[in-house]
């Protein structure tokens, strides 16, 4: 469990629907700002890197949109790799690994993603 004190708010619960668009937020991860994405899948808020693990770039095939027509997979739209919307793993397709996993959390309706060593806010 991700503890409270790193919380960073991040969106209204209700911005995200199951299997719908992704919520876009940016991160400062190894000393370079990065796209991540925030999802709800099977009522669960998970938050990644948008990062391909196959070639390093953005996955969506339109913008926050990352789940397959089914709402089942994340889908990487350049070259087709697949990957658990509930864990981030490689699950077909040419992918070299699992997606980074942000922690996320979920209480008072809004969700909010968590700092780690490596992984800190954007700032402007």
């Amino acid at each position: 469990m991700a503890d409270p004190s790193d919380a960073v708010a991040l969106c209204n619960s209700a911005e995200l629907v199951d299997g719908g668009a992704a919520v876009p937020f940016d991160v400062t991860f190894g000393g370079q700002t990065c796209r991540a994405f925030a999802i709800r899948f099977e009522g669960r808020v998970h938050a990644y890197l948008n990062r391909c693990s196959h070639v390093a770039m953005e996955l969506d095939w339109q913008p926050n949109r990352f789940f397959d027509d089914t709402g089942r997979w994340l889908l990487c739209g350049t070259h087709g790799a697949v990957y658990r919307p509930d864990t981030g793993e490689c699950a077909g397709g040419p992918c070299r690994g699992g997606l980074v996993k942000i922690a996320a959390s979920e209480h008072g309706g809004v969700v909010h993603w968590h700092t780690a060593f490596n992984l800190q806010p954007v700032l402007f």
